[in-house]
């Protein structure tokens, strides 16, 4: 009954307690000066009419103080191209926003950019404005460009690329796979930039050819739509360049190819020649080829898992090339560089064929592993792979070949590197 009689106390006198509580104190808005965790929010390319991905800022009130913003909103209000939500509330204008000594909140902001006719890229801007005076700088570069996707009403999974219309004074965003049909040549030119949004891919069909051809000064791109800084490195996150069956003539020289799930995948049949190219950030292999004949000169493919999966047959010959292998991301069970003279259909079914070259001269193929070369071999096929002059992991010559720094991803080779004068050139 004691015990009954107690606990029937401490709930009236709690119910007392909340009931004279006072009504909260805040101290002078004006009076209190606020931290953000950016001096500026600040959103890389944004393609016109495609919305970013959100950043995020973070106000802290590191006062001893509790305060009530009577309001965040936007200098340019309806008419801005930004968008936020501040802890929840997505209205034009959150009010009575309570933040607590110590305490912070979270803002987040979207930007959207509507075409306009420039070819350049322009400035967008605009500012976070705080009742208590205080002023956070938003800006944006939008840039304008060409859309490819699935047209209503279409009967095939990829958009028909019109190889005679193709502009190059704007960047092309791919938003669905796309395909150059047979018969037609995509002819790209210095400085053209392709984009890949998720299941993106450029596909070059049976009996038609890419001919990309860069300078030193201005490559040609092919990477991914998202540009803010969490995703400028970030693998997987468009699908690949397709060279379909019997595509032939392809050529890619002086291109970076980027974030993508497999970068260049050549099917039986195809051929493709390419020339001082960067491949990087792929979550598949850097390039594939099965059953077709590839030409690699001056490449520099890193962190891939693989750099090259030869497979099926074919022709394969690589010069003057840097294959690093510190793939980081997640576990990496592959060697960089896969031979095989066959590949499995199904559980039951094999495809094989002869490879009649897989030639490496004066190439660096090295990486985190004791071995970076395998090769699997199907009696009654040929296999015939050499390697000259290149420093192979696991290989005959096997040696450090002293990168600069491979955490930051400079592949060029210290003073002193035995492998000096081999692999990719790196402009001084």
């Amino acid at each position: 009954m004691r015990k009954v009689l107690y606990t029937v106390v401490l709930m009236v006198l709690a119910v007392v307690a909340t009931g004279c509580r006072r009504d909260a104190v805040y101290a002078d808005e004006q009076s209190v000066r606020l931290e953000f965790s950016e001096e500026k929010v600040t959103f890389d390319t944004v393609f016109t009419t495609m919305g970013t991905t959100t950043r995020m800022v973070r106000v802290y009130n590191r006062s001893r103080h509790d305060i009530e913003l009577s309001t965040i909103t936007l200098k340019h209000g309806r008419a801005s191209r930004f968008r936020l939500n501040v802890d929840g509330d997505t209205s034009m204008v959150a009010q009575r926003v309570e933040l607590q000594a110590g305490d912070s909140l979270h803002i987040f902001v979207q930007a959207n950019i509507d075409p306009n006719e420039s070819n350049a890229p322009f400035l967008r801007t605009d500012s976070i404005m705080f009742s208590n005076g205080q002023v956070l700088a938003l800006e944006a570069y939008g840039r304008n460009a060409v859309y490819h996707r699935l047209k209503p009403g279409a009967t095939t999974w990829y958009d028909s690329i019109d190889c005679a219309a193709f502009r190059h004074d704007r960047p092309h965003v791919f938003l669905s796979p796309a395909a150059v049909m047979e018969g037609n040549t995509l002819t790209l030119l210095p400085g053209d930039e392709l984009y890949f949004a998720d299941g993106a891919m450029l596909v070059i069909d049976s009996l038609a050819k890419l001919h990309a051809v860069g300078t030193a000064e201005e490559p040609i791109l092919f990477s991914s739509v998202r540009h803010d800084p969490w995703y400028r490195s970030l693998p997987g996150q468009w699908q690949t360049v397709w060279f379909y069956n019997y595509s032939a003539g392809n050529v890619m020289r002086h291109c970076v190819v980027e974030n993508a799930i497999g970068g260049l995948r050549c099917y039986p049949g195809s051929t493709l020649r390419v020339s001082n190219t960067i491949i990087r950030n792929c979550s598949d292999a850097a390039i594939i080829g099965q059953d077709a004949t590839i030409v690699g000169d001056t490449l520099l493919v890193y962190d891939c898992p693989s750099s090259l999966v030869l497979i099926g047959g074919g022709d394969y010959r690589f010069s003057r090339s840097t294959l690093a292998h510190y793939w980081s991301y997640d576990t990496r069970d592959t060697t960089g560089v896969i031979i095989s003279n066959y590949y499995p259909l199904s559980a039951t079914e094999l495809y094989a064929n002869h490879i009649v070259h897989a030639d490496f001269t004066d190439c660096i193929i090295y990486g985190n592993r004791a071995r970076e070369v395998s090769v699997g071999r199907l009696d009654g096929f040929l296999m015939d792979t050499a390697f000259v002059n290149s420093v192979v992991r696991g290989g005959a010559w096997d040696v450090d070949p002293m990168f600069m720094d491979v955490s930051n991803d400079d592949y060029s080779l210290q003073e002193g590197s035995p492998a000096a004068g081999i692999g990719y050139y790196f402009e001084n």
